[in-house]
């Protein structure tokens, strides 16, 4: 059987309290359940039993150095519906000066963003299919960055996203 999605992330952070108000305020999750050193968030109208684990390791662990001198996971992408969704987080993650960077991906509009212990996430929004031009697939292995006015004026800022589909 292939797999059909991430159904679930978890993560070793510092302090599970301060990480939980974090992804509330920026992202909008939920804890679904929790005990003492862990939580469980479910992102606003998922499915999942939940979408997000968080595990406290404590203030004395060191930074992730995934990348830089070990493997390890780069970052983790939640797609979001629409552009306007899109511009919303945007503004709120640069509100919590956790906005990292935004790039346009041709069929993907990506922010980039990092939570209180430096792990990265994506947000972003994909074009749906029927949208997909020769020139969009042309753009495909060029990153730019990203002009959410522009994009929402060229798309709309409430056309729904591919839902993990962004090319026929």
């Amino acid at each position: 059987m292939p797999v059909q999605r991430l159904n679930h992330a978890v993560l070793y952070v510092r302090d599970v309290e301060r990480s939980v108000a974090f992804y509330r305020e920026a992202l909008g999750f939920e804890v679904v359940m929790s005990m003492p050193g862990a939580a469980f968030l479910q992102a606003e109208g998922s499915s999942n039993d939940h979408d997000l684990g968080l595990f406290q390791i404590g203030a004395q662990a060191g930074p992730s150095s995934a990348g830089r001198s070990t493997v390890g996971l780069y970052h983790l992408a939640w797609e979001v519906d629409t552009l306007e969704e899109l511009q919303r987080i945007a503004a709120k993650l640069g509100e919590l000066g956790a906005l990292a960077g935004a790039s346009d991906h041709s069929t993907t509009k990506a922010l980039y963003a990092k939570d209180p212990d430096g792990l990265e996430f994506e947000v972003s929004w994909l074009l749906p299919a029927s949208l997909v031009t020769e020139d969009v697939l042309a753009a495909r292995s060029t990153i730019r960055p990203l002009d959410l006015a522009a994009e929402i004026e060229r798309y709309g800022g409430r056309t729904r996203g591919g839902v993990g589909v962004s090319f026929a």
